[in-house]
C-alpha cells in the first residue's frame, strides 16, 4: 500500500504543486538551481513532508509531495515560499540588490490533489522539460541580420 500512518490515521494526501519566481525570472535554472533544490528539501524534511517528485524548470518549479494530514496545505506553502526566500537571500546576497525587496517567488501557486493520476503527474515532471526543448527546437527561428551585407 503506498500510505503512511500516524498514530490513529492511514493517510495518503498527495499534492502537485508548481511554484513560480517573482516576473518569472529565469534564475531557477541557473547557478541558483542547486541551491533552491536543496533549500526546499531541507524545509520539507523539517516538517516531514516527502518530496516524490521535483524538476526545476527555467522559469518554475514542479513538486510531487506528501503533506501529512496534521499539516494545512496554504499554511505549508507559506511556510516554504516564505523560508525559502530568506535562506536564498541569505546565501546570495546579491539577489537583495538585483531584486530589491527580498521577494522571491510571486504570489500565490499552483496546487491539485494527486488521487490517482500519481504515475501521470510523476511522468509529467519527469518529461516535462523534455517536451519544453523539443517545442523550443520546433518554433526556432534563426533571424538574420538585416545590415550584414552593408558591413561586408
Amino acid at each position: 500500500m503506498d500510505e503512511s500512518s500516524l498514530s490513529h490515521t492511514r493517510w495518503k494526501c498527495q499534492y502537485h504543486i508548481v511554484l513560480v519566481p517573482k516576473y518569472r525570472r529565469k534564475v531557477v535554472y541557473g547557478k541558483l538551481r542547486k541551491d533552491i533544490g536543496a533549500i526546499l528539501r531541507r524545509l520539507c524534511d523539517y516538517k516531514h513532508v516527502e518530496i516524490i517528485e521535483a524538476h526545476a524548470m527555467p522559469d518554475h518549479i514542479h513538486m510531487l509531495l506528501s503533506i501529512p494530514p496534521s499539516i494545512c496545505v496554504s499554511e505549508f506553502m507559506g511556510y516554504l515560499k516564505g523560508k525559502s526566500t530568506l535562506m536564498i537571500f541569505e546565501r546570495h546576497a546579491q539577489l537583495k540588490y538585483k531584486y530589491g525587496r527580498r521577494v522571491f517567488w510571486a504570489k500565490g501557486y499552483y496546487v491539485s490533489t494527486v488521487g490517482g493520476n500519481k504515475a501521470a503527474i510523476q511522468k509529467y515532471i519527469r518529461e516535462q522539460e523534455t517536451q519544453d526543448m523539443v517545442s523550443d527546437q520546433l518554433t526556432f527561428k534563426e533571424y538574420e541580420d538585416p545590415f550584414a551585407h552593408i558591413a561586408k
